[in-house]
């Protein structure tokens, strides 16, 4: 009984002290200059966003999501058994069989099939887990409450409402992340104006359940930042009697090449000519520092989310995805 009050009390006292959950006044001063921009600037019936934003909700759960203290970064070897478990591999190879068609006419675009189902995999553990957040509420809540990033996401909710014109969806309607990224690849909504491609030829862009459209995005985002196709993402190296000196770890930028680190006596195996751009990676490893080398293809990926870790653990899931599918069937023996 005691252990009910006090769970009771808890409560109360919890609810009591947790900011409500409000309307966004279309009255204020902020709200209304930005109508007037996108009516102004963009052509929208001021009564048509005072409707949106009379439904739009501030919630200070986003603003403390975005507000909470970083965890202590995880060393490489447990951010990547985040990842590298048995069920999202499994899934990611049952998602590359159901998806065949769809995965194999993105891939033409010249990223392999492993990765864009890994990113996928990463992302959302395959749409999973795509957020909860209704987008108009996270990106309202961020763009007039938030003062530390108001700007990023007022720009943010200005191509949100031109991306639901432009695809005629509800934009009371999608959910999202707390910061407002969305579908199963987490694009926001100014990547999803620049880079979302209609895969299925439907003529519309959803990246919520087409994984035409899905796969098609995220190869055509990785393009746009430079993917190269038929080049590798990275490879192991070793440095034992290697010359590490003035190298920065932990930098995404390309700055070595790879003839420059076979110079400093870095050993990797990799088909790419001496000019290759390049970078040495040093990632916490379980039994020590694991190096590795990572090429343009790597540095495309940490485009669409700037970590090392997050590219490596991309690169190590597609391989494993790759390997756990076998082999492509043969082709058909032409008939007689």
């Amino acid at each position: 009984m005691l252990k009910c009050l006090v769970i009771a009390l808890w409560a109360v006292t919890a609810a009591a002290v947790s900011p409500p959950v409000q309307a966004l006044d279309e009255q204020r001063e902020d709200v209304a200059a930005f109508v007037g921009e996108m009516s102004g600037r963009h052509g929208f019936a001021a009564s048509e966003l005072g409707h949106v934003f009379a439904e739009a909700r501030s919630r200070p759960s986003i603003i403390a999501a975005m507000t909470r203290p970083a965890e202590k970064a995880l060393p490489w070897h447990e951010y990547r058994a985040r990842f590298m478990t048995d069920r999202r591999i499994a899934r990611g190879v049952e998602i590359a069989r159901l998806e065949s068609e769809a995965l194999g006419r993105a891939a033409e675009r010249g990223v392999p099939a492993p990765v864009l189902i890994s990113i996928t995999g990463v992302e959302t553990f395959y749409g999973e887990n795509t957020g909860k957040h209704r987008v108009i509420d996270a990106l309202a809540t961020l763009a007039f409450d938030f003062p530390p990033r108001a700007p990023f996401f007022r720009s943010e909710l200005e191509q949100y409402l031109l991306m639901s014109r432009e695809e005629s969806l509800d934009p009371l309607g999608p959910v999202g992340s707390y910061a407002g990224a969305m579908g199963i690849p987490q694009f926001m909504p100014s990547s999803f104006r620049a880079y979302a491609v209609d895969g299925d030829g439907d003529g519309r862009r959803n990246l919520w359940s087409s994984w035409s459209d899905v796969f098609s995005s995220v190869a055509n985002y990785l393009l746009a930042h430079g993917w190269r196709t038929g080049e590798p993402v990275m490879a192991g190296a070793n440095v034992a009697g290697a010359d590490l000196a003035g190298l920065e770890f932990g930098r995404l930028a390309l700055t070595e090449t790879v003839g420059s680190l076979r110079t400093r006596g870095v050993r990797f195996d990799t088909a790419l000519p001496a000019d290759a751009p390049a970078v040495l990676l040093q990632l916490a490893g379980h039994d020590g520092p694991e190096h590795r080398v990572g090429f343009t293809n790597f540095y495309a990926i940490t485009r669409y989310n700037r970590s090392q870790l997050y590219a490596s653990a991309v690169s190590d899931l597609a391989e494993a995805i790759a390997a756990a599918s076998g082999p492509p069937p043969a082709p058909p023996s032409p008939a007689e």
